[in-house]
């Protein structure tokens, strides 16, 4: 398949239900092998999580849903791979500063 393979969200989340429980819940959908969940930012009510999915060919707007099922908002996409294989970004000279 060459579907999405890895998706990276900035997503803004009630602190209940907790970052466990959305990422259990991401994992459980078809097609996702592994899913990573940190926590950047805290204020009193809500919380900042990145959220790195990986498997083989995700249905992003299934992973949409269950997001916003525990009351969370995605702010971002900031990485999607696709194709047969997945490609690891190098530095380049303009990365270095």
């Amino acid at each position: 398949m060459s579907g999405i393979k890895r998706l990276v969200l900035d997503v803004l989340k009630p602190h209940r239900p907790t970052s466990i429980d959305l990422s259990v819940a991401v994992s459980k959908l078809s097609h996702v092998t592994g899913v990573n969940l940190s926590l950047y930012e805290v204020d009193q009510e809500t919380e900042n999580v990145k959220i790195t999915i990986e498997g083989d060919d995700i249905i992003f707007d299934e992973v949409k849903n269950v997001i916003e099922q525990f009351g969370a908002a995605i702010h971002s996409v900031d990485e999607v791979a696709t194709g047969r294989k997945l490609v690891e970004e190098v530095e380049t000279l303009q990365d270095r500063t």
